[in-house]
């Protein structure tokens, strides 16, 4: 049951990856590469913002983000973990690179949260939470422990989703529910955050029930 789900379900996943993949990097580097609907909401904040570092920092972070959700993505792949071994450590090492460096640029973004210290805070903790799970995964796989190794990456890996579910939270509330859009951002950011560690939980639960069955070398 667990090899059915997954023989459908990683197609999916991949598929909405790239797209989501291709839409970040659209909006944020060519259809509005300033980041003006973005900054519109951001209100009353407590220091001001040097626009042209937040903005190359800001580019960094996009693309690193779009890095690791699609170094991570590949890596799931049974077809690579089997017949390339090599390229799938080379690849998982990639990926630990590119969440440092989105956690890095997040810990400067951070403090111009829509939201202030409400929105913040989370920002600052997930990124130390998301980091030190990668590194769990990193650590059970020197051990030879697959399946420990493979249940890190997936808490790890859904992590890369936290904006979409923070936008699309935000938007449901701010729209669908009339709350004003600061309050709205910041409802979403700790629902985002819930929301990755219950989906982390329910993947490794339902879908990856025992880790592929691949020697370690």
């Amino acid at each position: 049951m667990a090899r059915s789900k997954r023989s459908y379900l990683y197609p999916l996943l991949l598929t909405a990856s790239l797209i989501y993949i291709a839409y970040v990097t659209l909006t944020n580097l060519f259809f509005d590469p300033q980041a003006v609907d973005f900054l519109s909401h951001k209100m009353n904040l407590k220091r001001p913002i040097n626009l042209p570092i937040w903005l190359n920092v800001m580019h960094v972070h996009v693309v690193a983000a779009c890095m690791a959700m699609l170094t991570g993505i590949f890596n799931f792949s049974n077809t690579l973990l089997r017949k390339y071994r090599k390229l799938h450590r080379v690849n998982g090492y990639l990926y630990v690179i590119f969440v440092f460096v989105v956690v890095l640029t997040s810990g400067y973004m951070a403090p111009y949260s829509t939201g202030g210290k409400a929105s913040s805070l989370p920002f600052n903790l997930v990124s130390i939470v998301w980091f030190a799970m990668t590194i769990a995964a990193i650590v059970q796989i020197k051990r030879k422990q697959v399946s420990k190794h493979r249940k890190w990456m997936v808490r790890s890996y859904v992590f890369c989703f936290t904006n979409f579910f923070i936008h699309l939270f935000s938007y449901i509330l701010h729209k669908g529910g009339g709350l004003p859009y600061e309050l709205s951002y910041t409802l979403g950011v700790y629902g985002a955050i819930l929301t990755n560690f219950i989906l982390a939980e329910i993947v490794i639960r339902f879908v990856y029930v025992k880790a592929p069955n691949v020697a370690v070398q």
